[in-house]
């Protein structure tokens, strides 16, 4: 993947970026955002504001800023497109600079990054810089780092069919385009409201094949509001047409590849589709009613049944290509909770695990014709294994109970001997104290541990939810990270009050993710308490 770098002057500040920032009547964030921009330095040159028939103020924002900004230009489009690719085309067709990022108003540049992405492109004479993009939810500030993996390390890429893994960053925003080629191979966003727009463009941008260097550098800040008014295409994902729109643009992406004669990378974004998209949509299968939940299933079974041999060859024991094949198989909707967890990641396989006459593993008794063979030769560290966790608050400690269920004969072997106990805050990603206990095997195929919870010691690290993390340890040194299927009815999940001498009292509600992991929600103190009663109350009431 790496490459000599070829001789190429640096561009010694010399102006030479345009950034392209978009909106629709977010007059609240506009401006941080093309800030943010004209802050990057004496890289940019031009900053594009592309206003796209706003009923709120932005045009009129933007145009006092340009006031007193000489480098920035607003365009102004009299009607709203419903998307985000006709206002990029928009900006595109405008810029004048030899290279254009692009940014959307509810987000920001961070210092440096254009510097950083125009340094490596012209150092590599690379018709794409890309660098790291960090998604962080607000209001907590929690940062996830985007596909970390590509950009742990420079990297020159000369053919992109030699890093399939490219085709899992489908964003635009992280990146730096030299103008003259995208113009010289027609490369524009879909026109109008078309969801998922990144997808279609950047596979656009890799069937050109283009020169690209990966910088570790952080590049973009994806702010991600899932408390908005009006939620981000990304995050606006309750309406089945939100899936059929990330289908369609996840089936153009590969016909343009193939088209492109990158059969590589055109595999490489069928596998992306099974490990990414559509475990993500499985995963929220039981937050939707029925009728979503049929219409999911047809429209999947539809798209999946384009899929020829050798897609499903790729890893065929993944745990996406197994929801895959379940789907595939049946004409309606059947074991949405099994294919949660199993869509979950880590991914967990609960049982009952099924075998065949001749003792092949199979997904169901009904289903003996759905084998489950790779299971048996997949690495141990990979099996998606099934944990039950139960927590029982008591005065003094809490009381966590794990068992571990045997995956087809897979793990007696391996020798699990321990499993490590981590609880992870989620809004803060703040690691509470670690424990390890014993696996001893018990009845049913299994293996049992407990350790001690301390609630109040938890709460005085943080209040809200945190997750329970584990990870098995086997008897030859490895291990497997895996999340604890969440064990409910009988009482299990109902809210206790713990005594605390250090805040009197802390209330412990287990509950079960909508990818049925095992979490924890805690409040401290009367008050806190008393909050988390009253908003339960609304909930009923409501």
């Amino acid at each position: 993947m790496n490459a000599a770098p070829p001789a190429a002057p640096e561009h010694h500040g010399l102006p030479r970026v345009a950034v392209v920032v978009i909106g629709y009547d977010d007059a609240g964030h506009v401006a941080d955002a093309v800030r943010s921009a004209l802050a990057q330095g004496p890289a940019v040159r031009e900053v594009v504001a592309v206003d796209d028939g706003s009923t709120d103020g932005s045009a009129d924002l933007l145009a006092r800023l340009a006031r007193s900004e000489p480098r920035l230009r607003v365009v102004r489009r009299r009607v709203n497109s419903g998307g985000c690719g006709s206002p990029r085309n928009t900006g595109l067709a405008t810029v004048t600079s030899p290279y254009v990022m692009f940014l959307d108003s509810d987000d920001v540049l961070p210092p440096g990054a254009a510097d950083a992405l125009l340094t490596a492109a012209e150092a590599e004479r690379a018709e794409v810089a890309s660098g790291l993009c960090v998604r962080r939810e607000l209001p907590s500030g929690r940062e996830v780092p985007w596909e970390g993996r590509l950009y742990a390390q420079r990297a020159v890429i000369t053919d992109p069919a030699r890093v399939p893994r490219l085709v899992h960053d489908t964003l635009c925003v992280n990146k730096l385009y030299r103008t003259g080629f995208l113009r010289a191979h027609g490369i524009r966003f879909p026109e109008g409201r078309f969801p998922y727009e990144d997808v279609v463009f950047t596979a656009r941008v890799l069937a050109a094949g283009p020169r690209i260097v990966l910088v570790p550098d952080r590049v973009y800040t994806w702010h991600v509001r899932r408390s908005a008014a009006r939620l981000s295409i990304s995050l606006d994902r309750a309406d089945i047409g939100n899936w059929q729109a990330r289908t369609q643009a996840c089936r153009q992406a590969h016909a343009i590849l193939l088209g492109a004669g990158r059969k590589e990378l055109a595999r490489a974004a069928r596998a992306k589709f099974l490990d990414h998209d559509l475990r993500m949509y499985v995963r929220e299968l039981g937050l939707r009613d029925a009728r979503y939940q049929r219409a999911w299933w047809a429209h999947t079974r539809a798209c999946l049944a384009e899929y020829d041999a050798a897609d499903w060859a790729r890893d065929p024991a993944a745990p996406g290509r197994l929801a895959a094949r379940v789907v595939l198989a049946c004409p309606e909707p059947r074991d949405l909770p099994r294919l949660t967890e199993l869509a979950a990641r880590p991914a967990r396989l609960l049982p009952p695990y099924a075998r065949a006459p001749d003792s092949t593993p199979v997904w169901s008794d009904d289903l003996p014709h759905l084998g489950l063979e790779p299971l048996l030769t997949r690495p141990v560290p990979l099996l998606p294994l099934a944990v039950d966790a139960e927590l029982r608050p008591r005065a003094r400690a809490a009381r966590l109970r794990l068992r571990l269920h045997e995956l087809y004969g897979r793990l007696a072997p391996a020798g699990p001997e321990a499993v490590e106990v981590e609880w992870r805050h989620r809004e803060s990603d703040r690691a509470g104290p670690r424990r390890t206990a014993p696996l001893a095997p018990s009845a049913g195929d299994t293996w049992s541990a407990e350790t001690t919870v301390d609630p109040a010691g938890l709460a005085a690290l943080g209040t809200g939810t945190w997750d329970l993390r584990l990870r098995v340890r086997f008897r030859d040194g490895t291990h497997r990270e895996v999340t604890a299927h969440a064990l409910t009815g009988a009482g299990r999940m109902r809210p206790r009050a713990v005594p605390s001498a250090r805040h009197g009292v802390v209330l412990v509600q287990p509950y079960a993710t909508h990818s049925g992991a095992f979490a924890v929600r805690l409040a401290r103190g009367v008050r806190g308490v008393a909050s988390v009663a009253r908003r339960r109350l609304r909930r009923l009431l409501h």
